[in-house]
């Protein structure tokens, strides 16, 4: 995987940590050098395979400290990270757009984040001569074996989404669903239905109605503190 991926961030100032507990939804307190700090995160999600006490993570220093004292964006999974910040991997899926590397966007560029699609504000759009689509992104960071999952809790505004997207597709538009696989060594993604099975029954008949759904890999390199993109097309399992 090392030599195919390709540079997408990298990432300064980069602090090891460890993990000692999830104190609530935003806040982790974390280990470093034998003090106890508090570190934001801003993956909502459960994330009960990678906040485990003892997991090494890596962080990055708030320049302004306040509640928290670091930003807690990564965490140790094998011989790599998983990230679990999604701005970074936002922020990854965005590079690679603006390289030209995604094979299923070919030629897109983006026009606006946080665009408005009926009642929601889906995460991009984006447009090709005249063509537009609508992309949301989601974070796919829960592990089964090689396959990456989404998502590891109930999540409304996730099938909101997917109504939104589902109902502009059937009305002539274009839209896309991107899961982002931030995991190592992973080679697919399907939907996690103990998480939500409403949500994964929403995802197949979007697919059918003709809303694309499409999958990414990246890893964080502690080696040397960069994102890298491993898998811009990787396989996706709807079941």
């Amino acid at each position: 995987m090392g030599s195919e991926s390709r540079r997408a961030l990298s990432i300064s100032n980069v602090i090891e940590c460890t993990i000692v507990q999830r104190i609530n939804r935003f806040v982790v307190e974390v280990e470093i050098k034998g003090a106890s700090y508090r570190a934001s995160m801003n993956n909502t999600g459960r994330l009960e395979q990678f906040l485990i006490a003892g997991k090494g993570a890596f962080c990055i220093r708030h320049q302004k400290p306040g509640k928290t004292d670091f930003r807690l964006f990564a965490i140790e999974d094998g011989e790599q990270a998983a990230i679990i910040d999604t701005r970074l991997q936002m922020q990854a899926f965005e590079k690679a757009l603006e390289m030209q590397i995604i094979p299923w966007l070919e030629g897109f560029r983006m026009v606006s984040r946080d665009a408005r699609l009926g009642t929601s504000r889906i995460d991009y759009l984006l447009q090709s001569d005249g063509e537009r689509i609508y992309l949301e992104v989601k974070s796919a960071v829960l592990r089964d074996g090689n396959y990456a999952m989404y998502p590891d809790c109930p999540t409304a505004r996730g099938r909101r989404h997917i109504y939104e997207l589902t109902d502009y597709v059937r009305a002539g538009g274009r839209a896309i669903v991107l899961f982002i696989a931030a995991l190592p060594e992973v080679n697919a993604f399907k939907p996690y239905r103990d998480g939500d099975a409403e949500l994964c029954d929403l995802l197949i008949k979007a697919n059918e109605v003709g809303v694309e759904v499409r999958s990414m890999c990246m890893t964080y390199f502690h080696d040397d503190t960069s994102i890298r993109l491993c898998d811009l097309d990787l396989s996706v399992n709807l079941g």
